[in-house]
């Protein structure tokens, strides 16, 4: 077993058809040169941009520093993701990158959505007319939304092209096939000569996240944000301490939209139980659409801790969160947490982004590619299989990848890496 890297793998036109790469992620690449024509796509700056991304919740975030790349390079443009309904509170939150959204229909090669027929029917039309300088395309390797970006008459175009197919146009490259998710997207304004603004993700909170958060009057909910320095262990540090009682608060999340992608839910039980019988106030989140998974592991976990003599009272440590929390309210929660463990979802971005410390559970994903890119911050615990990186919405063969990652292996990662405080 190893701890390496999340992933949130699933059929789309850039899935991967190879065994998972090595753990962890890779050094960014080195800045390739660009052609002429495509650096002149960005000289002088467009002044209205729009960028495909028609994906989930940590897509978007891995997507967060090519986007801001762009915005380096057009600093005055109206940059539009055009999204999945869900991104449009994604936009409003990430105000210094993205301007406007649009709602993508969807496509029938595309599963992320069901197809808006009616949407779909007018859509090209409707982006013609509001006269884009520059359409990018960063859904994946382009075999299926070149076409659809195309269409969209843009001055220019520019995104990702199969490496076995030619360029459709000089503000096209090669995808990357190899590496982490974050410097595949960053190969693109790279190759255009846009200025490089980092590799960090962000998940900007507001007033109106925090109160909602405050609301929900959890216990060992921190009335400030723990500071980096104290929020956290390096890795294999803290495991046999003698400790105090804590007092914090560990999010468990144990849904993700492919079962594929989870960790049994009596697993997860058997560590929300340890760590509440440890004395931390344990908040298992999830969407509503989540809530019978999410709900199987409070059931489950009350019910070990009923069955233990040795902690009066921990089942009220137990709080169920499921469906109680808007997106921005979850991360205000984390803001203020010690830790997440979850399975290789779109909150463990989040947690990224928020440098929370984090035990994933990486089922079956290609791990190299998504992995956190703090990897002190963040314990990853998977398992290889001959079949990594999987695209099957339910495993066929057993679900060995999850299975080989014990309740116990990870106890011991969320014990070694919560903040142990003395009262």
């Amino acid at each position: 077993m190893s701890a390496a890297a999340i992933g949130l793998a699933r059929p789309r036109d850039d899935a991967p058809r190879g065994r998972a790469g090595t753990a962890g992620p890779e050094r960014a690449p080195p800045v390739e040169l660009m052609p002429r024509a495509a650096a002149e796509l960005l000289d002088p700056p467009p002044r209205r941009i729009a960028v495909l991304r028609a994906l989930a919740l940590g897509d978007l975030l891995c997507a967060l520093p090519a986007l801001r790349s762009l915005r380096a390079a057009a600093p005055r443009a109206t940059i539009t993701l055009v999204g999945l309904p869900w991104a449009r509170e994604f936009v409003a939150r990430q105000r210094d990158v993205l301007d406007e959204f649009i709602e993508f229909p969807g496509h029938p090669a595309f599963p992320e959505r069901v197809v808006d027929e009616a949407a779909r029917a007018g859509f090209d039309a409707r982006m013609r007319a509001l006269g884009f300088d520059l359409a990018v395309q960063m859904q994946g390797s382009g075999e299926v939304a070149n076409d659809i970006v195309a269409a969209w008459g843009a001055r220019h175009t520019a995104g990702f092209h199969p490496p076995e197919a030619p360029a459709p146009g000089p503000g096209f490259r090669p995808w990357p096939v190899t590496g982490h998710e974050i410097d595949r997207l960053l190969a693109l304004p790279r190759f255009l000569g846009a200025p490089d603004a980092g590799r960090g993700l962000a998940f900007p909170l507001d007033a109106r996240d925090r109160a909602e958060a405050a609301a929900l009057e959890l216990p060992g909910f921190a009335a400030e944000r723990l500071p980096d320095e104290g929020r956290a262990a390096p890795a294999g540090e803290g495991a046999g301490r003698a400790v105090a009682a804590p007092r914090g608060l560990v999010c468990v999340h144990p849904g993700a939209r492919l079962p594929s992608r989870r960790w049994p839910a009596e697993r997860f039980a058997q560590v929300a139980a340890a760590l509440a019988r440890d004395g931390w106030t344990v908040a298992v989140t999830g969407s509503a659409g989540e809530a019978e998974v999410a709900r199987a592991v409070l059931a489950q976990a009350r019910a070990r801790l009923a069955a233990s003599d040795c902690s009066p009272g921990a089942g009220h440590r137990l709080i169920d969160l499921v469906g109680r929390t808007s997106l921005g309210a979850l991360g205000a929660v984390l803001d203020r947490a010690t830790l997440l463990v979850s399975n290789d979802t779109g909150v463990a971005h989040i947690a990224a982004a928020l440098r929370l410390p984090s035990v994933i559970v990486a089922s079956g994903s290609e791990v190299a590619r998504w992995a956190p890119l703090d990897a002190r911050l963040h314990r990853v615990l998977w398992a290889d299989a001959d079949c990594r990186p999987c695209a099957h919405e339910i495993c066929p063969v057993g679900h060995g990848c999850a299975l080989a990652v014990t309740a116990e292996a990870v106890i011991d990662a969320a014990r070694a890496a919560c903040v142990w405080r003395h009262p």
